[in-house]
């Protein structure tokens, strides 16, 4: 039955890439470039990409402006899902799903688990949720994590995930 959904999603979804960092912009985020390259690489659009410093007010006011914007189905942001006193993306963004995914939290740190991270991988918070019907995903912001998430879960998905929200809305 997964395979009928998939088979009706969109090839092409709109995305809005969001970077939290501190020490990073445009110029060295290289998991920013990273996301935007893989999701170009699967036929997808990235119509907005920004990098925005570890502060839970301008990362809530980015996303409030992200998530109303026509031209994006799904967000991707990096950054700020640890444990340590500045990582607030969790914090930031949570509140405004209507839905969380659970799932793709759970996968993420059992894949990295897996994979190469071992018992550090449950210090990660990494998580996904819907916001006005727009799937929105937050990973760590190392480039290892960028490409596990994105290979092995976002990019699988993200088409489907996308399909399920819109269809509602038709």
């Amino acid at each position: 039955m997964h395979h009928e959904h998939k088979e009706l999603a969109p090839s092409q979804v709109n995305c809005a890439v969001l970077t939290v960092s501190d020490t990073r912009h445009k110029e060295n985020d290289k998991s920013g470039k990273l996301i935007i390259d893989l999701l170009k690489e699967q036929g997808h659009q990235v119509s907005c990409y920004e990098v925005v410093p570890d502060e839970a007010e301008i990362i809530k006011a980015t996303v409030k402006l992200l998530v109303k914007n026509n031209e994006v189905d799904a967000i991707i942001l990096s950054g700020g899902t640890g444990i340590a006193a500045r990582d607030v993306t969790i914090e930031a963004v949570s509140p405004f799903f209507s839905k969380e995914v659970p799932g793709f939290g759970e996968l993420f740190r059992m894949i990295s688990y897996q994979e190469d991270i071992g018992s550090a991988s449950m210090l990660s918070r990494a998580t996904c949720g819907v916001i006005n019907h727009r799937l929105v995903f937050i990973i760590p912001g190392s480039t290892g994590a960028v490409r596990l998430a994105m290979d092995k879960l976002i990019l699988p998905e993200i088409a489907h995930g996308v399909h399920e929200l819109k269809k509602d809305l038709e």
